[in-house]
C-alpha cells in the first residue's frame, strides 16, 4: 500500500475479478452515498476490462460481447481521449469512470497528457468515481510502477494483476477508504483470493520489483533501447510500418495489413509477439529483457517484413 495512493486492497484472482470488484464497489458506493439512482459506469471505445458478463459489457468491443447477449445494463462507451464525449454522457444515474491509462487490447493507445487529468476533474466536479485498469500497464510494465503516475494522477479504484505474481494467478483491487467504506465483510468475497501461497509469490515479485529501482529503471532503459530499433525499422518499411508507440516495455507496431500473418511467421522463428486492433503487433516482453534479446527480436522482425513484401 505505501507505494500506491490507495488505503484498502482486495485480493482476488484475476484481473476480470479486479474489475469485477470495482464495478460492485462503484455501485454500492454512489447508491449510498451520493444518490440510488447511481449505477451506469462510462467506459471506453476498443477498452478491454475481462471476459465475465459485466467486465464484457463494459469492454467497448463488439467483437468479445458477440454470442453473449443480453449484456450486463449499466455501460455506456464513449470515444478514448476525448472528454468531450465523457462530459456529454455523464446523467443523474452516472456513479463512475473505468479506463485503462493505456489501452492495450485496443492497439497500445495512448492518450493525450491532460485527459486523464481532464477526467480525474471531471469526475471530482461532478462526484463520479475513476476507476483506472491497471491489469495490463501495472507493475513496472511502462517504466513507472504503475501507468497513471505518468499523468499525475490518482484514481479512487485502481485494478491489477498478470505482473502482480510474476506468474501464478491473482488479481487485487485497491481503494481509497472513502471509496472502500461501503464494503463491509460479505459485501464482496472469493474463496481463494488472498491465499498465502500466491500472496508469498506477489510479496516476492513486488520486492525484486522495487528493489534499489534497478527493474524498473531497466524497464526503461530498454524500453528506449527498443523504441528506437522500431524506429529504425519504420525507416527501412515506410509503406508497411504506419506507427511505433508505447511506454517502457508496452510498445505497439500499427502497420497497413492485418497482423496476424506476421504474427504466425514470428512465432516459427522462435519469437512471441500479437496482435491487437487487426493491425497492430503489440510488444511486451520481460522486464528483465536485455539488449542482445531486443536485437534478435528486431532481426527476426525485419526477416519477416522483408518476405511480407
Amino acid at each position: 500500500m505505501e507505494n500506491s495512493f490507495a488505503d484498502k486492497v482486495f485480493f482476488c484472482n484475476s484481473g476480470a475479478e479486479a474489475n469485477e470488484a470495482a464495478i460492485k464497489l462503484a455501485r454500492k458506493y454512489s447508491k449510498e452515498q451520493v444518490s440510488p439512482e447511481r449505477f451506469e459506469i462510462i467506459t471506453a471505445n476498443n477498452s478491454f476490462h475481462g471476459r465475465t458478463l459485466a467486465t464484457l459489457t463494459a469492454t467497448g468491443q463488439e467483437k468479445f460481447q458477440k454470442g453473449f447477449e443480453p449484456l450486463v445494463p449499466g455501460f455506456k462507451h464513449v470515444p478514448f481521449n476525448d472528454i468531450i464525449s465523457i462530459h456529454k454522457s455523464i446523467t443523474k444515474k452516472t456513479c463512475a469512470v473505468l479506463l485503462e491509462p493505456i489501452q492495450g487490447e485496443g492497439g497500445v493507445v495512448i492518450p493525450e497528457q491532460n485527459y486523464l487529468k481532464e477526467v480525474r476533474e471531471l469526475c471530482n466536479e461532478h462526484n463520479l468515481l475513476l476507476i483506472l485498469d491497471e491489469v495490463q500497464t501495472g507493475m513496472g510494465r511502462t517504466g513507472k510502477l504503475f501507468a497513471h503516475e505518468h499523468f499525475d494522477i490518482t484514481p479512487d479504484i485502481m485494478t491489477i494483476a498478470k505482473g502482480l505474481g510474476g506468474g501464478v494467478p491473482i488479481g487485487a483491487m485497491l481503494s481509497t477508504d472513502k471509496a472502500a467504506s461501503s464494503f463491509n465483510p460479505g459485501n464482496h468475497a472469493t474463496t481463494f483470493g488472498g491465499n498465502p501461497l500466491v500472496c508469498a509469490a506477489a510479496v516476492a515479485t513486488i520486492e525484486t520489483l522495487l528493489e534499489d529501482g534497478f527493474i524498473i529503471d531497466q524497464c526503461n532503459r530498454m524500453g528506449k533501447y527498443l523504441k528506437e530499433k522500431l524506429d529504425q525499422l519504420k525507416e527501412e518499411f515506410p509503406n508497411l510500418i504506419v506507427d511505433v508507440r508505447g511506454k517502457g516495455l508496452l510498445l505497439g507496431i500499427e502497420i497497413t495489413r492485418d497482423g496476424d500473418p506476421i504474427v504466425r511467421a514470428c512465432l516459427e522463428r522462435g519469437i512471441l509477439i500479437n496482435c491487437t486492433a487487426g493491425n497492430v503487433l503489440r510488444l511486451i516482453p520481460p522486464l528483465i529483457v536485455q539488449q542482445k534479446d531486443i536485437n534478435r527480436l528486431v532481426d527476426v522482425l525485419e526477416e519477416v517484413f522483408e518476405r511480407s513484401f
